[in-house]
């Protein structure tokens, strides 16, 4: 075993073969065994984490709010007057609210740190000899990795070789634009920006291929030494617990100066002492501030964050949670996205006439059949061997050799280490009983020209049958290349109508159409050009390919047309085969689809008034998707736009929620994007949308649930100074009610499921306020109810009954909490009734919460010790059942209220085009 060199090590100096030497490594790769016995030396390739706040900041930060910060001013307010039994209940809630939000915090912080490890990039690993794809972080130095353009550099390589290959730097180097690569040695002296010999890790791939000699990994990479991050932790505020905040400073403000005014009003009015006010006014301080709300509200964004990992939706930054609710557009890629990405050949059109291929998927098991006369038919002829069409054995040759997919069985399944329509070719040549890896060896490959999308083919040049260049592309732009097509009776001239009529029959069918041409390289000296490969070729064929449609595609499409979202398909495919699908998948609109050139030729007016008909955009190239979505967003749309290449990254940034590719995406289309799909799948978008949707709406709830039993309370204490009248909640009673709701009741809505018509609902207004005016009057209108039961309970014991003040305020208190944990089962609808079975005892985390918040005050009401801190009495049966009748009473009027809204909306249903604002306004 090899020294572990420096990270110093001048490997830019050394030639191919000496750092080959260096690391006891060979161009076929490290066997399993010593990459391990590297790795257990080595340890893994990552860079060591950012050091997290310590416990005692996050700890300290929790007490960083203006709401927070009132309730221990007024703690050592109350001590300095001797009030010290109300001083250490006022420090004591504040400590247990600090607390709820400390863990909760430290388990968000937690749930993204293991987020971003499910982000950990792959690499593609030479072991053995073989292919494979492993987590980058089990990179040791000697492995041989594969990158592509997209891809990035998964650890410090040296080059061994590189097909114009160009990386962005800027991450190290501070380069803007990419820098040319070759594998060549430098000066050792070459700064870190001249070393073109070296690829670094953390860069990306902006062009071409590369086979690298992993040198350093983790530490010692050159990221690595200057501890260079790639990104940083997420940060936990986002825009919603930014207005949380500017609505707490105004909800401050209006507490204080109606605690003074409240506190002022009883000194000069009514002539009480001063000391006596001042502690009124704290009561009303500390009854009326939702001291547990932030906590809550962002207990409910890391629970949504966490549910949509479980759903395959990984979350980046949070902010997309909220923005997921008011998608109103989704721009997918085809292949993979809404089809199931196994590419399969299903028909193969040469001079000779049509071959079909049986089978589905990676499997290599099938046949080649000679098709049938109708095309509607799903007759086969017989099965044909290759020895009899030499014309078909020769096209499925170059299909093979042009094409840098492996056909591998791991754990008993078939897989393709590659791309799946290049992987498509290879199983067909494995029906056909071709040995691929016999067939390359045979016929190795001397240079290459890589697909790039702009290009639209990929090109290489083989040893058969003399030098020859082989080339497999989209079918248009290799019928603009060719003037020839080869059969089995020598070349002819190509008509392209023939061959352009070909391709649209085989398009039609759902089917993505590959061309196949070759020509003579026996004049080819040195590299592999462009002009070589677009000059002079002959037309083999075509294949058409199949990519059947997810199922679970097929059922979100439905999904999203009925929750007002609509679906858009851009593909790189051909237009009559996008068409099909899309209409297999249930578009909406299907019957025109504007191609990559119509959309070139248009205007940013034009394409702004065809952006709302049109729901297939074929032939598109990644650099069209950034003019989609600006145009979608100049007509007000929301979009959410998917992508996987290094060329998605402009549009994914600009759209409102960018989704990667978990699978197949490029590390550069996941650093641009805000959600990674860990699945590939268009049913993972829509179920992250419906689940932005539910924690948008638990956020709601949980604000309406929450302010009414703040200002209830904050009104109690209001009147009762106002009237002179004794108070019927004291201040330290009211801690009690703030602390037992926010802990048990506040709580259960964060864990509240989906309303059943959540997709249903036209997308939210993302400019709609969060505390709208129907929030505003549920606020009000509930805490005049819970004002109405506190005094009514607490007047009927002391008038009524002439109880001491003691039972009184038991009875309010008791009132009080019951009272908002009736309102608990209305708050699960904002308007949808909540008078059924389903509605009652439809969620366990409500009635668990109500079962605890009981029990407290059971103990609450009857413990001596509990009495005697928050001077309180026993209540009798009596008590009880005047409080439960005034809780259903409570129920019952608030799901009347709802009642009265749903009659009135439904008299002055909205259209169509006003329904967004009208659901924003009246939320279900």
């Amino acid at each position: 075993m090899p020294e572990r060199r420096d990270a110093r090590t001048a490997w830019h100096a050394m030639s191919a073969e000496e750092a080959l030497a260096s690391l006891d490594a060979t161009r076929t790769g490290l066997t399993d065994e010593v990459a391990q016995a590297k790795l257990a030396e080595h340890g893994p390739n990552r860079l060591q984490q950012a050091q997290g706040r310590p416990w005692w900041r996050r700890l300290l930060e929790q007490f960083n709010n203006i709401l927070m910060l009132i309730l221990i001013v007024a703690a050592v307010a109350s001590l300095g007057l001797g009030q010290t039994l109300d001083a250490l209940a006022i420090l004591g809630v504040v400590i247990i609210i600090a607390l709820i939000g400390f863990i909760q915090e430290g388990k968000a912080e937690q749930a993204l740190e293991s987020i971003r490890d499910m982000l950990s990039p792959q690499a593609n690993v030479l072991r053995g000899g073989k292919r494979h794809t492993i987590d980058a972080e089990k990179l040791v130095p000697g492995d041989i990795v594969m990158v592509e353009s997209g891809d990035r550099i998964p650890a410090d390589l040296r080059l061994i070789e590189a097909k114009r290959l160009r990386t962005e730097e800027a991450a190290l180097t501070g380069e803007s634009t990419p820098v040319d690569k070759q594998t060549e040695p430098v000066e050792e002296e070459a700064d870190l920006a001249d070393r073109s010999a070296m690829a670094y890790a953390s860069t990306i791939v902006a062009q071409g291929t590369a086979v690298g000699l992993v040198v350093e990994t983790g530490t010692h990479t050159e990221i690595g030494r200057i501890s260079e991050m790639l990104r940083d932790v997420e940060q936990l505020k986002t825009p919603l617990l930014q207005q949380l905040d500017r609505a707490g400073r105004v909800l401050a403000i209006f507490i204080l100066a109606a605690a003074a005014l409240t506190a002022a009003f009883g000194v000069i009015i009514h002539d009480q002492a001063v000391s006596a006010m001042f502690m009124a006014a704290v009561g009303l301080a500390v009854a009326a501030i939702p001291e547990g709300l932030p906590a809550i509200v962002t207990i409910s964004l890391a629970l949504g964050v966490q549910a949509m990992a479980r759903r395959n939706a990984i979350i980046r930054r949070l902010p997309a949670v909220e923005t997921l609710g008011s998608i109103s557009t989704i721009f997918s890629d085809k292949t993979g996205t809404l089809t199931r990405n196994e590419m399969t050949a299903q028909a193969i059109w040469l001079p000779e006439g049509e071959f079909r291929l049986t089978g589905i998927g990676f499997k290599p098991e099938g046949k080649l059949h000679v098709a049938p006369s109708d095309v509607e038919s799903d007759e086969l002829g017989e099965a044909v061997t290759l020895d009899d069409y030499p014309a078909l054995a020769h096209f499925l040759k170059v299909g093979v050799l042009c094409n840098d997919a492996e056909l591998a069985e791991e754990e008993a399944r078939w897989t393709i280490h590659g791309d799946p329509t290049e992987g498509a070719l290879v199983v067909a040549a494995a029906k056909g009983d071709v040995d691929i890896r016999k067939l390359r060896d045979d016929h190795p490959r001397r240079d290459a020209i890589p697909f790039e999308s702009e290009r639209k083919y990929m090109a290489t040049l083989n040893d058969l049958d003399g030098s020859r260049v082989l080339v497999k592309g989209a079918p248009d732009r290799l019928l603009e290349m060719c003037h020839r097509v080869r059969g089995d009776d020598g070349d002819t001239e190509l008509d392209h109508q023939v061959w352009e009529e070909r391709i649209h029959e085989l398009s039609s069918r759902g089917l993505r159409v590959l061309a196949l041409a070759e020509k003579d390289g026996e004049d080819i000296s040195g590299e592999l050009s462009d002009d070589h490969a677009e000059k002079g070729l002959v037309l083999l064929g075509l294949v058409g390919l199949l990519d059947p449609p997810r199922e679970a595609a097929i059922k979100a499409v439905k999904q999203c047309l009925e929750a007002g979202i609509r679906p858009v398909m851009v593909t790189g495919d051909h237009a009559v085969t996008a068409r099909a699908i899309a209409g297999q998948l249930g578009f909406a609109q299907t019957e025109n689809a504007v191609s990559g050139r119509e959309l070139e030729a248009m205007s940013d007016e034009e394409l702004e008034s065809k952006i709302l008909t049109v729901d297939v955009f074929a032939r598109a190239a990644p650099e069209h998707k950034l003019r989609l979505v600006k145009a979608m967003q100049a007509k007000g749309g929301i979009c959410a736009m998917t992508g996987d290449g290094v060329n998605d990254g402009p549009a994914l940034k600009r759209a409102d929620v960018g989704v990667a590719m978990g699978i197949q995406g490029t590390e550069a289309a996941k650093q641009a994007a805000e959600m990674v799909l860990a699945d590939d799948n268009f049913a993972t978008i829509v179920s992250a949308i419906e689940e932005g949707r539910k924690v948008y709406d638990n956020i709601r709830k949980t604000i309406t649930f929450i302010l009414p039993t703040n200002g209830g309370q904050g009104l109690a204490i209001m009147l009762a100074v106002l009237g002179g009248t004794m108070l019927p909640v004291t201040p330290l009673q009211a801690l009690w009610v703030n602390m037992v709701v926010a802990v048990t009741l506040g709580l259960a809505l964060a864990f509240e499921k989906a309303e059943p018509d959540i997709m249903q609902r036209q997308p939210r207004d993302p400019s709609a306020a969060l505390l709208d005016l129907f929030l505003l009057w549920r606020v009000v209108f509930v805490s005049v109810l819970l004002l109405i039961g506190v005094f009514g309970m607490f007047s009927w014991i002391l008038v009524a009954q002439e109880g001491s003040a003691e039972l009184a305020r038991a009875g309010a208190v008791n009132m009080l909490v019951m009272g908002s944990a009736a309102y608990l089962i209305n708050s699960r609808f904002l308007v949808n009734s909540a008078l059924s079975s389903q509605g009652i005892f439809g969620s366990r985390p409500v009635w668990i919460a109500i079962g605890l918040v009981v029990l407290l005050q059971l103990g609450w009401t009857y413990i001596p010790l509990m009495q005697t801190i928050f001077g309180s009495a026993g209540l009798g049966p009596l008590h009880w059942f005047v409080i439960l009748a005034g809780s259903v009473v409570i129920f019952l009027v608030v799901e009347l209220e709802k009642w009265v809204l749903r009659q009135r909306k439904s008299s002055n249903t909205p259209s169509r085009g006003q329904q967004g604002n009208a659901r924003t306004t009246t939320p279900h």
